[in-house]
């Protein structure tokens, strides 16, 4: 398929588990309804974003893969001949926790998972308390829609992934974030664009909006949503969304844009990993 619909969700935190999967539900069926064929949700979609401070109670939220959510959101992308990229909190075994993303076909088949690797342990985003590094690799899925990745919310200031996942064959990579002000909002304007060109894919990603107060009283932060759509040239598709509403972005991708920049600037012949050293060195 040449020109891809596709979607980017950002909301806010509704304070239970089972409001914000009714909620994503609705997101899936209303993007369905105007065309949408792959759609991806925000980090952690149906919790809030408790990396705010330590405290062993959101444990609670991680679950098996396949678990309940992710097998309830199969049914649904089945019934709507949708892709679902859907990322969760992972329990692999009791102790052990993943910030993951699954990759759900438009058929309902679970396709795999991608774990993020790189893992802050910075003010208000305490995440090594909460998640392992990834171990999966930068996988690629055979998508309906064509061949998609994930990178996840703080591996984007890291462009070897980015790299990886053009090399494995990506055509889409999908960026669920968690982000708040300070030094990231500038950061978040250049890196998916700055990516993009480098790798010479199409990047979706997408930031939560609101203030979970009630969740984290003076310790919460304000996500500032805008999120967006970029084209392998690093030019945004369509307008960046609002920094503090719920929305659904949908834009049309262009896959045959792919090809046509790859072929103008040949980034991909001419690297040189013969002469990289220092950037995989431990």
């Amino acid at each position: 398929m040449t020109v891809v619909r596709a979607a980017l969700t950002q909301t806010t935190w509704t304070g239970d588990k089972e409001s914000m999967i009714a909620k994503h539900e609705k997101f899936a069926r209303d993007a369905a309804a105007q065309g949408a064929q792959v759609i991806c949700f925000q980090e952690l979609f149906y919790g809030p974003y408790f990396g705010i401070i330590e405290d062993a109670k959101y444990y609670e939220y991680a679950e098996s893969i396949p678990g309940p959510t992710t097998t309830r959101f199969q049914a649904l992308a089945k019934e709507l001949g949708i892709v679902i990229v859907l990322p969760i909190y992972e329990e692999a075994m009791p102790g052990v926790y993943y910030n993951t993303a699954v990759v759900i076909d438009s058929d309902g088949e679970n396709l795999g998972s991608y774990r993020k690797h790189h893992i802050p342990n910075l003010d208000r985003f305490w995440e090594k308390f909460y998640f392992r590094p990834g171990n999966l690799g930068y996988p690629v899925f055979n998508t309906q829609v064509g061949k998609v990745g994930v990178y996840i919310c703080y591996d984007r200031h890291f462009p070897e992934g980015w790299r990886e996942l053009g090399l494995n064959g990506a055509e889409i990579v999908f960026n669920p974030s968690a982000t708040k002000p300070g030094l990231s909002n500038r950061l978040w304007e250049l890196e998916q664009p700055a990516a993009a060109a480098a790798n010479q894919y199409y990047i979706g990603a997408n930031n939560r909006v609101g203030t979970e107060t009630e969740e984290f009283g003076d310790k919460a932060v304000t996500f500032y949503g805008s999120s967006y759509f970029v084209d392998p040239r690093g030019n945004f598709v369509g307008d960046i969304a609002s920094e503090d509403q719920t929305e659904i972005v949908i834009r049309d991708l262009d896959l045959d844009v792919i090809r046509e920049v790859r072929n103008n600037w040949q980034f991909y012949r001419d690297r040189r990993p013969d002469s990289y050293t220092a950037t995989v060195a431990p």
